[in-house]
């Protein structure tokens, strides 16, 4: 965790026991941090006798806020902006070989949801932004030009949000008026056509959701990254990774579970056919999720999972599709019909 100016706490790493107990660090070991944020996953990895750490992110914020780290880990950090998706590469520049762990923490920081001006936030206004890496296509372009049927399907598949179709609407209505440039004005729009919930959550929290997920192509990411850290793991190394939704977890699940299992495509009308030999062995059965203390202390961590597994010594095997396809948004003529 880091802390503020006034004394505040900026950032607590969640089920960060969990975590370094799944990695089961070893000594003199190298290890990959594919979301460093505020470097609560580093910190504890480094504490461990001789480990080195590489350490991902892809925004410049993260990488210019982990300098002091950098600076006391005494040559054992390396940080690197990048997406967790091209890990590969950045192991490859660093000549460490194949590595003893890799550990992501899935989705937007805290620290990036408390500057309003990173447009991720609906508590603070600010630019309609989003991006994590501070380039390319904002929230605000998405919202602004892409067509209504696109809009209801990003809010739909990536937020889902029941409403998907009443919201693009609005939305397309609205900017006919004037652009859609700031967090309030989005926040403001969706409320007027989905109801509060009592006592639940923004009218609009799903909406921003399916924004950010789209904009910075996480699912995609997170696919990537799956495939990826079978590629970098050595045998016995632990891949270990912590979602916070439902689209995330599945993703994982369904990689954990395809790569885990000797035989695929079995079902009632079809026998099982032999598969390939798994390249991961699972740590645990189903979920890790935070204690009640926890959950108490950090509200985040209510709704984190953790799933863990370890890299056999099983070949590389092809990306999986099937993996693929939950990342992407679904084909128009193959879209279920949205209320």
């Amino acid at each position: 965790m880091t802390a503020r100016d006034d004394g505040s706490v900026r950032h607590v790493p969640v089920l960060l026991n969990e975590v370094i107990t799944a990695l089961d660090l070893r000594e003199g070991g190298v290890y990959l941090d594919g979301t460093f944020g505020a470097g609560g996953y580093t910190s504890a990895i480094l504490a461990h006798p001789g480990t080195r750490v590489i350490a991902l992110d892809r925004d410049p914020d993260a990488i210019a806020g982990g300098a002091p780290l950098v600076a006391a880990s005494e040559g054992r950090l390396t940080l690197v902006q990048t997406v967790f998706g091209e890990m590969e590469a950045a192991v490859d520049e660093q000549g460490v070989g194949l590595l003893d762990g890799v550990v992501l923490d899935i989705g937007v920081s805290s620290m990036q949801i408390d500057e309003g001006e990173r447009g991720f936030s609906l508590r603070f206004d600010g630019p309609l932004d989003m991006r994590m890496e501070q380039v390319g296509e904002s929230a605000a372009d998405v919202v602004n030009t892409a067509d209504e049927e696109l809009l209801a399907d990003i809010i739909y598949n990536f937020g889902e949000e029941r409403k998907s179709r009443y919201i693009a609407k609005a939305i397309v209505q609205r900017r006919a008026e004037a652009p859609i440039t700031t967090t309030a004005e989005l926040a403001e729009l969706v409320a007027s056509v989905v109801w509060a919930e009592p006592h639940g959550p923004h009218p609009a929290t799903r909406t921003f959701q399916a924004l950010r997920i789209y904009v910075n192509d996480e699912l995609g990411e997170l696919s990537r990254a799956l495939h990826a850290a079978e590629r970098v793991l050595k045998p016995g190394g632990r891949l270990v990774v912590v979602t916070f939704h439902s689209l995330e977890d599945r993703i994982v699940k369904q990689f954990l579970a395809r790569r885990s299992a000797r035989s695929s495509g079995g079902s009632r009308h079809m026998p099982f056919e032999v598969g390939e030999a798994p390249t991961f062995q699972l740590v645990s059965r189903g979920v890790v999720t935070a204690s009640h203390a926890e959950c108490i202390a950090n509200s985040r961590a209510r709704s984190a999972k953790l799933r863990a597994a370890e890299r056999t010594h099983a070949p590389v095997q092809a990306e999986d599709e099937t993996v693929m396809s939950l990342a992407a948004l679904p084909e128009r003529r193959f879209r279920k019909r949205r209320r």
